[in-house]
């Protein structure tokens, strides 16, 4: 179904499987395991020889169907869905590498991310090095004779950085790496990393493929052959997607499309209008010609997306301030809602790392995220002006 229809399609029609009730919508598969015909068919089911549903651990049509579907968004052979967006990175990590590997990621990524990398899997023998997200030289030259796996995201959490994803593809490829980009700030509607060169596409499903906040859930996508490691680590260790979230993420998809049209639309404008707050140091949106990769972010995206940072005049305190004055935006750390968010970087999402860590990050004190959800812009501005109008 992939080359034969539009995003647009493919977000509401790709992946449907029906019972034999025929039903419309998509049916929640809410079972522990599934009943096989006779010995030698679950025989065959187990061994491989047959496909089909075994036990809801690592098989469930509700999960297939939003892992068929969110495989045909992305233009991907196939897609492992998983309990969060940190257990598919996790699975990504644990199902490709082994001891003794590197992991050249960029030091612009979600402060858990580097939690795990650092904290975690540096206890098992996989080495992390962080560089500039914006420089693919510093790629190159992090290089060792056992890197295994390139890690980005591309718009970087919180700041907004865009990679050059073709060219940090490239160098991979030359050293026998494979790069794989956190989608999660795009989405396939905005970008398709795949296409650009990336060997794998992780996603917190949590974000905008639900849309509303309202279920956890994660993905990794890539070649039929590359997921099967990742599926392998799944169906052991069990970081599972339940039936009802996969329901709840396929429902999410069908509106997708229209939703990431009308956050980047928001985004947008609330993004020019803080560039002329006296109050505002800097705003950061990969959709302003201000932006540091302006040019590179309109070639690689179809917008610039929904999130704007902004680093307010005043530190901490004035940043706080704007925050506690907002009456509409939801204070909280979670993005990709049609609810608008607004969070503190430096003291939640990114709290985690070192002092040093988030200054090398060029995560402020005064740095502000703001999630933009799909209320009126007006009132977004009038929420942020109670709390400008104090500082």
């Amino acid at each position: 179904m992939n080359d034969e229809f539009d995003p647009d399609t493919l977000a509401v029609r790709a992946g449907t499987v029906r019972s034999q009730f025929h039903e419309h919508s998509e049916a929640m598969f809410l079972t522990s395991s599934f009943v096989f015909g006779s010995a030698a068919e679950a025989a065959a089911r187990f061994s491989g020889a047959e496909p089909g549903n075994i036990y809801a651990r690592f098989t469930n049509p509700s999960v297939s169907m939003f892992e068929d579907r969110l495989a045909a968004l992305e233009g991907a052979e196939r897609c492992v869905a998983f309990a969060s967006g940190m257990a598919a990175i996790l699975a990504t990590v644990m199902g490709l590498m082994k001891a003794g590997e590197h992991v050249v990621a960029s030091r612009s990524i979600f402060g858990s991310t580097v939690q795990l990398f650092n904290n975690i899997m540096g206890r098992f023998g996989v080495e992390t090095t962080f560089v500039s997200p914006t420089d693919p030289e510093a790629w190159r030259q992090a290089v060792r004779p056992n890197t295994k796996l390139f890690f980005l995201e591309s718009p970087s959490n919180p700041l907004t950085e865009v990679s050059d994803i073709r060219a940090i593809a490239a160098i991979a490829h030359e050293v026998g790496a494979w790069l794989a980009v956190d989608n999660c700030f795009c989405s396939p509607i905005l970008q398709r990393p795949l296409e650009l060169g990336a060997d794998i596409v992780i996603h917190s499903a949590t974000k905008y493929l639900d849309g509303q906040g309202r279920v956890l859930g994660g993905a990794v996508l890539g070649s039929k052959a590359l997921m099967e490691g990742v599926y392998t680590f799944l169906r052991t260790a069990g970081p599972t997607l339940s039936a009802f979230n996969a329901w709840v993420l396929l429902k999410g998809l069908e509106t997708l499309p229209i939703r990431m049209e009308a956050h980047s639309r928001n985004a947008l404008e609330l993004a020019k209008w803080l560039e002329t707050q006296p109050k505002v140091a800097r705003v950061l949106y990969p959709g302003l010609p201000s932006h540091p990769q302006y040019a590179l972010a309109m070639a690689q995206q179809k917008t610039g997306g929904g999130i704007v940072a902004f680093e307010t005049v005043g530190g901490k305190d004035a940043a706080w301030t704007v925050i506690d004055q907002t009456r509409l935006m939801s204070i909280t750390a979670n993005l990709g809602d049609t609810r608008t968010t607004i969070t503190h970087p430096a003291s939640t999402t990114h709290s985690r790392m070192t002092p040093e860590q988030r200054a090398d990050a060029g995560i402020g004190d005064g740095l502000i995220r703001i999630a933009v959800g799909l209320e009126s812009v007006e009132d977004i501005k009038r929420d942020l002006e109670r709390g400008f109008s104090l500082l």
